[in-house]
């Protein structure tokens, strides 16, 4: 009877090993899930393409509220207080740089606004904050 419990163990064991693994579940929702479901690149060039044109179509002075009504949700966006006036500057993707399925600030426009009001964007005004 010892003999047929081992025998079995034995069996089992690697059997039971070979069974057994790792299974990784999960969602992208994040700001890349287009790009990363995407069977091709199309979903961020058209991504890019849209923010480009929209913000060709900007004028300094608009408001904080129609700007983020007309481009959507910026990929990054900071706050801060300079000069006593609040600032906010928005980014949104607008160029390829990188093929890693990440978003990051080199690749996107900045939007700057003081008070509430857009008075600057791209990379120099940006690099002047």
């Amino acid at each position: 009877m010892k003999n047929s419990n081992l025998y079995k163990l034995l069996i089992a064991l690697p059997l039971a090993a070979s069974l057994t693994g790792c299974i990784i579940v999960g969602t992208d929702d994040g700001p890349d899930a287009n790009w990363i479901n995407s069977n091709s690149d199309s979903a961020w060039k058209e991504e890019q393409r849209v923010n480009n044109q929209k913000i060709a179509d900007l004028q300094l002075g608009d408001s904080f509220e129609k700007v983020r009504s007309l481009m959507g949700t910026p990929r990054f966006n900071e706050a801060f207080e300079k000069e006593g006036k609040a600032v906010q500057v928005i980014f949104y993707r607008t160029m390829h740089k990188h093929s890693d399925g990440e978003t990051t600030k080199d690749e996107c426009t900045a939007l700057i606004f003081k008070g509430g009001e857009l008075v600057a964007f791209g990379d120099k005004a940006y690099s002047r904050l």
